[in-house]
């Protein structure tokens, strides 16, 4: 995770004075890594940086802080009786629509004790010009340094039904995805969609497949088992880091004659994915959600018998 500068945008719209309270380096154990925030604002707040009293405390001193900027020390044991054992520095930061100009890069770097910037922190900015890699976020010489958070994995659900629902209800609060959703009319979306969740109506939905990209990820789960085939179809004709579909061992079956009749080799069928999730859950919507969250979370494990679809 980095710096969620378009979360934070939406909180300054809305709430106006946002305090982001950043971990900014770890001793020991602790209940979340460097780099977890959370936002705090009169009456509200999200995001988390774990721990029960860690966080009530620092949301609590969020709401009363003055200073632009506050760098605190807290040992989870002896001060705030938690069984983690660590200690925890928090870097909590005042922002409002100003505060928020300056940061237009794709790494944040800022001072926090030092005012001059170190070479250490010169020398991982030059890395990420020269090599695109982006750092850890850190706090070294008396900067913090945090780069700006990008989903790293773009993910297409094709249907908007129950299960497409209850799928972008779970997943869409997952950091590391950017979902376009997809379906055959506008009418056929709820009323509101998630925040950073784009949604495409397309009177053919498989026509946008190739345009989707190479490594991709898609579940497959329209209204109609015609639109499932035909996306199948298109989508071994593209390339993709998964794709599922939503079905039993009968519609599977079905769709692997069908698509062998369209000139697929059975290698090539056999990436896909179906049925998704995990069946011994249960058929209701939510059921099917969780089980195909839990699947995606685990992308390896998932897909590790899967073929490059480019060979």
């Amino acid at each position: 995770m980095g710096f969620d500068l378009n979360t934070l945008r939406a909180a300054v719209a809305a709430h106006g004075r946002v305090v982001r309270v950043v971990i900014a380096s770890i001793k020991g154990s602790s209940p979340r890594e460097v780099g977890a925030a959370m936002l705090v604002w009169e009456g509200g707040q999200s995001g988390t940086i774990g721990g029960g009293t860690l966080e009530f405390q620092a949301a609590e001193a969020a709401r009363r802080q003055s200073a632009d900027r506050v760098l605190s020390q807290h040992a989870l044991g002896p001060d705030l009786g938690q069984c983690c054992g660590g200690v925890v520095r928090l870097l909590s930061e005042v922002y409002d629509a100003k505060a928020l100009d300056a940061l237009e890069d794709d790494v944040i770097a800022r001072p926090v004790g030092a005012t001059d910037m170190p070479l250490s922190v010169k020398r991982l900015l030059a890395t990420r010009r020269g090599q695109g890699l982006a750092p850890e976020p850190q706090l070294i010489d008396g900067w913090m340094v945090e780069p700006v958070h990008k989903p790293a994995r773009a993910l297409w659900i094709w249907g908007a039904g129950h299960v497409g629902r209850a799928l972008v209800a779970v997943l869409a609060p997952l950091p590391d995805l950017a979902i376009t959703w997809v379906d055959t009319a506008a009418d056929r979306f709820p009323d509101t969609v998630p925040e950073g969740v784009t949604v495409v109506p397309a009177a053919k939905p498989a026509d946008l497949v190739s345009y989707t990209p190479p490594r991709a990820e898609h579940l497959v789960l329209t209204y109609s088992h015609v639109l499932d085939l035909d996306l199948c179809d298109q989508l071994l004709r593209h390339d993709f880091a998964f794709a599922g579909l939503i079905g039993s061992a009968t519609k599977w079956a079905r769709f692997r004659s069908r698509l062998r009749a369209l000139g697929h080799a059975p290698e090539r069928i056999a990436r896909i994915t179906c049925p998704i999730g995990d069946p011994s859950l249960g058929k209701h919507p939510q059921m099917i959600a969780v089980g195909v969250a839990a699947q995606m979370l685990r992308p390896h494990k998932a897909f590790e018998n899967k073929k490059d679809l480019s060979a």
